[in-house]
Order: structure tokens, then sequence, then C-alpha cells
């Protein structure tokens, strides 16, 4: 018998311990000893106790067709919201015994076609996409290696596969009515740019529809935020306030936690104090909005649930659910701080 070898021990390692071939080895740890000879087999077990051996987890999965890897994709790590959804979707993986892999595109558009192509090298078994939703490099069903996938956030015109979102449209309906109800008869939704992203447009055009809905007392208008661009921002923010000036209440609506950012910089370059010149609902529920001001009304999005819930709907699809793709919308929950109390 050879002395065992320093580092960790390989298949071949094993096989020339033992007196066999590597064939004979991985038919014993694939529990077909049954294709053995007791002699030989007792020769393996020996030789894998003495050299302390264990199967790499992706050559045992290779071997069976499947690497136990999720490809998880998302458009910006630093957005507190990509990072609530890929917790939960890492724990529900985790659970079901697959692990995670990430590619983060840096809000870099023509990244996705590289991300998927990157992953698929790793043999990923199947995607959980998060991404920009636009520009050259998107992603379509040819682009996904034969492999299924769940999105998240944003829809993608000529993918359809499950789909797992916030509810949209009844969340807005809840931020804008809790205005109304509030008193408030101004409002201005703030939004990144919606080119191309379905849940920025779904949400302006709840937004609409509430408005709509309670016209002629309520009049809205929506405006397009870039983070390059504070000027107009502040002039969109000034131009509420004098639409107010007749006694009408003005509040702001924000699409998500970066918009919520950059209104609350422009509200302190203009001296003004949430729930005073202006009211306050914004998407997401970051940690630091009961921090600011009277603290921030927002819509807390059930991003672990909706994690976990594409994790879910993927492994599922892995282990042989068929059927049409699936719409899980799920319900956010408002959360009221002072900058939406009525005066």
């Amino acid at each position: 018998m050879s002395p065992k070898k320093p580092g960790r021990a390989t298949i071949a390692d094993v096989a020339k311990e033992a007196g066999v071939s590597k064939a004979t080895v991985s038919r014993f740890l694939n529990h077909r000893d049954r294709l053995l000879s007791d002699d030989i087999a007792a020769r393996v077990e020996t030789a894998v106790a003495k050299l302390a051996y264990t199967p790499s987890p992706m050559a045992q999965a290779l071997s069976h067709g499947r690497s136990r890897l999720i490809g998880l994709i998302v458009a910006d790590i630093t957005n507190p919201y990509s990072v609530a959804v890929l917790r939960g979707a890492e724990k529900a993986c985790q659970e079901a015994g697959y692990l995670v892999m990430l590619f983060n595109l840096g809000n870099d558009i023509d990244r996705e076609r590289e991300a998927i192509d990157a992953l698929a090298g790793y043999q990923v078994d199947g995607f959980i996409l998060n991404t920009l939703g636009r520009g050259a490099g998107l992603v379509d069903a040819e682009a996904l290696h034969g492999k299924p996938a769940v999105l998240v956030d944003r829809r993608h015109a000529g993918m359809h596969t499950d789909f797992v979102s916030l509810d949209n449209p009844a969340a807005m309906k809840a931020a804008c009515g809790h205005l109304v109800e509030g008193g408030y008869r101004e409002l201005l939704y703030i939004t990144e740019p919606l080119k191309g992203v379905s849940s920025r447009r779904e949400r302006t055009e709840a937004f609409g529809a509430c408005i709509a809905a309670h016209q002629p007392r309520v009049a809205g208008e929506v405006f397009e935020s870039t983070e390059e661009d504070n000027d107009a921002l502040d002039a969109a923010l000034r131009a509420l306030r004098k639409r107010a000036r007749s006694g009408r209440r003005a509040a702001v609506l924000s699409g998500n936690a970066v918009v919520t950012l950059r209104v609350a910089s422009a509200m302190a370059r203009l001296g003004w104090h949430f729930g005073v010149e202006l009211g306050f609902v914004g998407f997401d529920d970051p940690e630091w909005a009961p921090l600011i001001g009277p603290g921030l009304s927002a819509v807390a999005q059930p991003t672990d649930a909706i994690g976990r819930t594409a994790a879910t709907c993927l492994i599922e699809r892995l282990r042989g659910l068929e059927g049409p793709p699936r719409q899980l919308l799920l319900p956010g929950e408002l959360v009221v701080r002072g900058s939406s109390t009525a005066a």
C-alpha cells in the first residue's frame, strides 16, 4: 500500500490505493457496488477510509445530470431591494439543497446575455432573473441554453416564464388612496425612467388610474427622475408647491428607495420638511425610512417572500412541474409614518 498523498485525495488516488480502475471506484461511490465482487468492494471501501476521500459535490451532481446550482442575476447589488430578494431566494434554495451563484449587472444594460452565458458555463440548473429588462443585451428564451427561468419584478417581452412580483396596481392604489384620504389634492409621482421597465410602467399606470378615479378634486402629474439632474427634480417640487398654494395640500409618491433618497436630498436643498411643505409616501421601506424627518411612510415590499417564491417556482420546474407560466403577485404593506399623516 502506498502512503497517503498530501492534500485532498482524488478518485485516482483511491483507485491506485485499492489497485482498481477509476471506473470501479465510481461504481462503488454511486452505490452500484452490486456490480463489484465483495473483495473489490471491500478494497475500495478501505482505500476511501484510509485516504479520507470525499467526492466533489459538483462532480457527483454532474454525474447525475444536475449541478444543484441556481444562477441569480440582479440589476444592481447596491439596491436594497435586490439584496433582500437575494436573501430570500438563497434561503429557499439552501433548504432545498441548492446553492446560488450571483451575477451583478451593475446597471449595465448590455450585460444580460453575458451573465446568462457565464452562469450557463458553470452548468447551473436554472435562472432567477431580476434584471434591467431593457437594452441590446436583453435575454430571451433562446438565450437560456434550454434552462428554466423565473422572472422577478420585471417582465421580458418574448420570455414566457413564471413571474413573481409585488402587486403593483394594488400597492399604488393603497398608497395613493391613503394620501387622498389624508386631504392631499395635488400629487406628484416621481419615478426612475420608464422606458423598458415593466414594474415602473405598472406603477405609473396605476397612479394615473388613481388620479382618474378621484377627479376633479385630485390632480396628479408624473416626473421621471435621473441621477444626474438635481435641478430638474428641484424644479418639479417647486412647481408642485406652487400648484398647492390655493389651499390644496401637496404630496409626493416615489417609485422606489433610490428615488426616495433623491427626494430627501432635494427637500434638504430646498429647506423643506416632510409632512409640512409636502406629504410623502415611497415604494420600498428601507431601514433608514423611520429616521428621516417625522418618519417616511412607505409601501414595504415582501422581498423575502418574493425571493423565496421565485426560488420555489424554479425548483418546482426543475423537479418536473409542467404547465403554463404562472404569475404570482404578492401584496405589499402600507407603513404609515409622520410624512403622510393628516394635518
